[in-house]
């Protein structure tokens, strides 16, 4: 079976790639000859994953699964959301965003969160979702260099490491983006 995973992250990519099985191939955009930038203009993870799962599906015809992540941090009012790739502007940088929420929790003893992932997949033009949860809290200094995004700053519950000193497999076992891509394999080996 041959997907193609609709992100031009290849930190995603790579994620995604180590947690499907072998009998799943997933396409990257750049495998279907799709250079362009994917809409995310809605408000909500579950509307980005399908519009940027949409226009796939719609302007090149695969098969095609998207997702949308967000961090959510209680005391900040569940910010960054849907604006966590750019929660320090449009062509913020990972490190700039953890900044911002570093500096908005500074004083706050309530640093509890979660990563949330929606996935959106279309097979033949036929729309499923999936949605996986981490929760876990922001830490009050970055630590680890593996992983991306917010992981340097996430701990999940239970653990006493960041998501950014875990090794892949550590991480795969309990992330958001794991729960979510476990839901979507089950579901296409029903």
């Amino acid at each position: 079976m041959k997907l193609v995973f609709a992100t031009n992250n290849p930190n995603k990519l790579s994620e995604i790639q180590s947690l499907v099985p072998d009998g799943i191939e997933i396409l990257s955009l750049k495998e279907i000859n799709c250079n362009e930038e994917l809409p995310e203009t809605n408000p909500t993870l579950k509307g980005n994953a399908l519009q940027k799962a949409k226009y796939v599906f719609d302007n090149y015809g695969f098969n095609c699964f998207a997702d949308d992540t967000g961090l959510e941090v209680d005391a900040i009012n569940g910010e960054p959301g849907v604006y966590s790739a750019r929660y320090a502007g449009e062509d913020c940088k990972a490190e700039d965003n953890m900044k911002k929420v570093l500096q908005k929790l500074k004083g706050k003893t309530n640093r509890t969160s979660k990563f949330r992932t929606v996935i959106a997949l279309i097979i033949d033009g036929k729309e499923t979702l999936f949605e996986g949860e981490c929760k876990g809290s922001i830490t009050r200094n970055k630590s680890g260099v593996e992983g991306f995004g917010y992981d340097p700053i996430f701990t999940p519950n239970g653990c006493n490491l960041t998501f950014a000193e875990m090794n892949k497999d550590e991480k795969g076992a309990i992330s958001h983006r794991s729960k979510a891509v476990k839901e979507l394999v089950a579901f296409l080996y029903r």
